[in-house]
């Protein structure tokens, strides 16, 4: 519960906290990895750090959590705690390290807007980040006790068994225990943390979608090779997997996590629909293989948007997937055609004829301004906000309010 005087100071302030928040995460940030280099070692990812993406995360998270305990100072905003929890368990985090945050948080804070941060707004944020914090705390233990593992130590070496070139640019991973102890609990739609040495020396990791059945002990990631850009480095760890992993090899995974999963058979009689654009469908290729492991009756939807049938992933597969579902149906939209897929849609993805079963659960996975988009696109129909999930790669930059 937030205080009612810390309320009122948190709401004066908030404007110009937020409009300094990205000078003050970079500070932050900078700071705490000139003091601590470690924690950049198999903690953060180098290549969002370098884009921003981590930075305008982190500035979105404090910002809506702030925002919604002034809505409401008794409760918390639990989609966004727990989407920051999975994260957090997928690279390990543990709670002392929330004491080393605060530390350069605050100090960054109190550099950036100097003498505005009086003691009773240094205190009212200080009250702010340790509800936050402390929910969180709670949260990832729970995950981590859920996983069966000590907080923290979610890392696990795993022996490829198969590799698959899927398109120019994707491979998929077939992966089994290194140890031979049976796979840990995962849901369909959840990832996992892929760690590895860069040539540096310095450990990087990535979150990757399991894209097969994670019901038994071998486990399937699908990766796409991350191209530099202007705007953003080479993937480090895509680059790896792509490059110098093979059959045979072993690779260093986290225990499965992920707040957006398909629940069942939980929700058996609720419809199902699966968007998603480019590699955005590995998800949702899992989430079908699961339903047509349990040989699954609900309804499904799958919808795909990508560039061209040869450059859709496990395009053969989905469709297999599909065939095997008795209430399954699926449209495939591609800008350039192909003679592969003679019945898709071209161009980008639209909604307008699009049949969509009532009182469906709608998944949502690719390109941030696809997913906003189709979201759009979903809550114009009438689909309700609380049945559209999402998931992102990476940082989460996109935080939809209820109509967003």
């Amino acid at each position: 519960m937030l205080s009612a005087e810390s309320a009122a100071v948190i709401r004066s302030t908030l404007p110009a906290v937020a409009g300094a928040l990205d000078e003050i995460t970079a500070r932050f940030y900078g700071a705490m990895f000139r003091d601590r280099p470690e924690l950049l070692d198999g903690m953060f990812n180098r290549g969002n750090q370098a884009s921003g993406a981590q930075r305008r995360a982190l500035a979105g998270s404090i910002a809506g959590f702030a925002t919604a305990l002034l809505a409401d100072p008794d409760t918390r905003p639990d989609t966004l705690l727990d989407r920051i929890a999975h994260k957090h368990a997928a690279v390990g985090v543990t709670d002392d390290q929330y004491t080393i945050v605060h530390k350069y948080l605050f100090g960054a804070i109190a550099e950036v807007l100097g003498d505005a941060v009086t003691p009773e707004v240094a205190a009212a944020w200080d009250e702010v980040y340790w509800l936050m914090a402390g929910a969180l705390i709670g949260r990832e233990a729970r995950l981590y006790q859920d996983a069966g593992v000590r907080p923290g130590e979610v890392w696990r070496d795993w022996t490829v068994v198969g590799r698959r070139v899927e398109t120019p640019d994707v491979v998929s991973f077939l992966l089994r225990p290194a140890d031979g102890r049976p796979a840990p609990r995962a849901r369909a739609g959840q990832y996992v943390s892929v760690r590895v040495l860069m040539a540096d020396g310095v450990h990087q990791l990535r979150q990757y979608s399991l894209s097969s059945d994670p019901g038994g002990d071998l486990r399937r990631i699908t990766v796409k090779r991350v191209v530099g850009t202007a705007d953003a480095p080479a993937g480090e760890v895509s680059n790896v997997l792509h490059d110098r992993v093979s059959e045979g090899d072993q690779l260093t995974l986290s225990a499965p996590f992920g707040d957006v999963f398909l629940d069942e058979p939980a929700d058996a009689a609720t419809p199902v629909v699966l968007i998603s654009a480019g590699i955005g469908g590995t998800p949702m290729t899992g989430m079908l293989a699961h339903l047509a492991a349990l040989a699954s009756s609900r309804p499904v939807l799958v919808l795909h948007a990508d560039r061209s049938p040869a450059e859709h992933a496990l395009r053969a597969e989905t469709g297999k997937l599909v065939g095997q579902l008795p209430a399954a149906r699926a449209v495939f939209w591609y800008e350039h055609p192909g003679a592969e897929e003679p019945d898709a849609r071209e161009g980008l993805m639209d909604l307008d004829g699009i049949e969509l079963p009532e009182n469906a659960m709608v998944f949502l996975c690719g390109p941030l301004a696809f997913m906003r988009g189709v979201r759009a696109q979903l809550l114009a129909t009438g689909v309700p906000a609380r049945r559209i999930r999402h998931e992102v790669f990476g940082p989460d930059l996109w935080l939809p309010g209820p109509a967003a």
